[in-house]
């Protein structure tokens, strides 16, 4: 097998250009978003901390993470050409799979932020000064890039020899396994145990962090400052809901309940919606950002 060929999104053609429609202006609201949060961290010094460093690095990802997948997506619904290289195939499997790792482990790092900033507030400048900061960016691209190269490996040194249609809108683990022509049952549990380590381990030690937030918040005496410390946090929160949510039901569910249409539709949740709400989601429910917004644009009117 030299090249794949991915089936339609679905299988009725009628609605093709609805969803081509419905996708793109997901993906550049997805891009408009994340590119405006990024503007904003950097050109505002307000916002130079390390929690909207962090934030910066996450909106990063999130365009990456989409521009993996949804571009080849898009000229699938307008072209006949369908079809992608074994190298493309490789290429796109390694940065989607680096992208989502890094992310996960990203998003570890900002839940401890949190923890440092509520819980040992007097020691935050010195818990999670810049060479921190930059030190965990740099272990969770690290350790996204390292097993992401093991991962992409192990998949493409297995022989395919026939068919060559992927059921999926991109090259993902389990349609890509159903390929190969050996007995793929070690590989799969090997894929199974990387992806427990690699979401579950990051999303217990962002549970650890929470409780010992809420341990903190639940012993401050004002409901005021409760509701005040506990919204410094709640963005985050809901955004580690929506990755992790889709994450855990795609990848860590039985293969009992495995479905092609089921499975592309949760991948597309994944690639897509949480990239697309998250800068909806800090800019709603942070005032800072809002006010940086509104300088930026007040700076821009007044030019």
């Amino acid at each position: 097998v030299t090249y794949f060929q991915f089936l339609p999104f679905s299988s009725i053609p009628e609605i093709q250009g609805s969803l081509f429609g419905l996708v793109l202006l997901m993906y550049l609201s997805t891009l408009v978003g994340n590119i405006l949060i990024i503007v904003i961290t950097t050109v505002d010094v307000a916002l130079h901390s390390p929690m909207y460093f962090f934030l910066k690095n996450l909106s990063f990802l999130e365009i990456g993470y989409t521009t993996s997948t949804i571009p080849k997506m898009l000229v699938k619904f307008l072209t006949q050409r369908k079809s992608i290289s074994f190298l493309g195939r490789a290429i796109q499997m390694y940065a989607f799979s680096l992208l989502g790792i890094t992310e996960c482990c990203l998003l570890a790092a900002m839940a401890y932020d949190r923890y440092v900033a509520i819980c040992h507030p007097l020691h935050y400048m010195t818990m999670m000064s810049w060479n921190v900061c930059f030190l965990l960016s740099a272990v969770s691209w690290l350790i996204g890039v390292l097993v992401a190269f093991g991962q992409t490996t192990f998949i493409f040194t297995l022989p395919y020899c026939g068919p060559n249609r992927i059921n999926h809108f991109f090259c993902d683990l389990p349609p890509l396994l159903k390929l190969a022509c050996v007995d793929t049952y070690k590989n799969e549990i090997t894929t199974y145990i990387i992806a427990v380590l690699f979401i579950m381990i990051p999303f217990l030690l962002i549970i650890v962090s929470y409780v010992q937030i809420l341990h903190t918040i639940f012993k401050m005496p004002s409901a005021s400052d409760k509701r005040k410390t506990f919204s410094t946090c709640s963005s985050h929160l809901v955004v580690v809901t929506l990755f992790y949510g889709s994450g855990i039901v795609t990848y860590l569910r039985p293969k009992a309940h495995y479905s092609s249409s089921n499975n592309k539709l949760l991948s597309l949740s994944c690639t897509l919606m949480s990239p697309m709400t998250n800068p909806l989601i800090y800019s709603l429910r942070n005032k800072e950002v809002k006010q940086a917004l509104k300088r930026l644009i007040a700076k821009n009117t007044s030019m």
